[in-house]
């Protein structure tokens, strides 16, 4: 088994990495001569951790079949040192890979034991957010603009590994260690697009918010909530999605989440319908008890969809029953709004709550 170790220091890192890229976490990636556990070798890990200021760079290399064995031995005692891990994938590929060879060969495994920051797991829900082609992580690299030397995938060097048993050139051993090393090292790179992660979970601060006139196409003016917001961690690449009278956008930090208010009147709709009776002519629905002193022809008992009361003011619309009482423009409809009040307009905490809800909003709509 051949090992390759080789020491940089790393170079200035912004917080998030320093916060993810820790000195109890290894960074580490398989190669493998197939995707199926049971019939397939591993053949290549590299690893990487930092100690201060420096990163270590460590490959194990199965320069024969019969050396796959060694490779994972030496590579579970590694593990011993770190109680995380962080890989791309590795939770859907990489670890139980491992796991399923280690019990074929009867090698204790450590992996079990470990926590997993999983790169790939952390940005699949922003995928549409971001619009990402896919998920793999050289196109992460390209979101980010980050250069690489290596243009070849796991798959495509599965043969180049089978030549190389046959002739070990060292031609064909750089290109598979070459792409190895910057798949590991690539994580660490990749770290800041975690922080679109972080402000989706709710890592952020409200700047602040106010109230904006706009011009529709029809030509109608009409206003907007504009929440300012600053995510804990700089966003590295500009980012905007939107849903209907929802439009987000930020880069660095500064994110901004435009809200179309609804102004004028809206219904709300009592749910025990049963107990009340609506008057046609007020348009309006009034509780049995109330209603017991108006004259039969001027009542009529009332349904789900017309037994409301009607408000005028100033509306924020919500993609699910979040906050009560909310209010409708018609009984059917599937978004509702909540007035919005002083209490609303003063509560950081408020404000928060209905936040999070439009975000997971955007990231499901996107």
């Amino acid at each position: 088994m051949k090992e390759l170790i080789n020491e940089t220091a790393i170079e200035t890192a912004d917080f998030l990495t320093q916060q993810v890229f820790r000195e109890s976490a290894l960074l580490f990636d398989i190669e493998t001569t197939g995707f199926s556990a049971k019939t397939c070798r591993v053949y290549l890990i590299g690893c990487a951790w930092r100690c201060r200021e420096t990163v270590t760079f460590h490959q194990y290399f199965a320069e024969t079949e019969q050396e796959e064995g060694a490779l994972l031995t030496a590579f579970f005692t590694l593990c011993r040192r770190f109680p995380s891990t962080i890989t791309f994938n590795g939770l859907g590929f990489d670890i139980p890979f491992l796991v399923e060879r280690s019990r074929m060969l009867n090698i204790p495994e450590t992996l079990s034991d470990m926590e997993h920051l999983d790169i790939f797991r952390q940005i699949s829900p922003l995928k549409k957010v971001l619009k990402l082609p896919n998920l793999k992580q050289k196109s992460l690299e390209q979101f980010l603009a980050l250069e690489r030397e290596d243009q070849y995938s796991g798959g495509e060097l599965i043969p180049v590994y089978q030549e190389y048993l046959k002739a070990q050139e060292e031609e064909k051993l750089s290109l598979l260690l070459t792409h190895n090393r910057e798949d590991v090292l690539g994580m660490a790179d990749i770290f800041p697009i975690l922080a679109y992660c972080e402000f989706f979970n709710g890592n952020f601060e409200i700047t602040s918010m106010e109230i904006r006139p706009y011009q529709e196409y029809e030509g109608d003016t009409s206003s907007e909530l504009i929440f300012t917001l600053t995510p804990a961690s700089p966003l590295p690449r500009r980012f905007s999605c939107g849903k209907d009278s929802l439009y987000l956008s930020g880069h660095k930090d500064k994110v901004r989440l435009r809200v179309r208010l609804y102004q004028g009147e809206l219904k709300y709709f009592y749910s025990n319908y049963k107990d009340y009776y609506y008057l046609p002519q007020e348009d309006m629905a009034v509780h049995k008890s109330v209603a017991f002193y108006v004259d039969k022809d001027f009542r009529t008992k009332a349904k789900a969809a017309n037994c409301y009361s009607k408000k005028t003011g100033r509306f924020l619309p919500q993609y699910g029953e979040w906050f009560s009482p909310y209010f409708k423009p018609e009984y059917h409809d599937k978004i509702s709004y909540i007035e919005m009040t002083e209490e609303f307009c003063s509560s950081g905490e408020f404000q928060k709550s209905y936040l999070m809800g439009l975000l997971e909003v955007l990231k499901r709509a996107s």
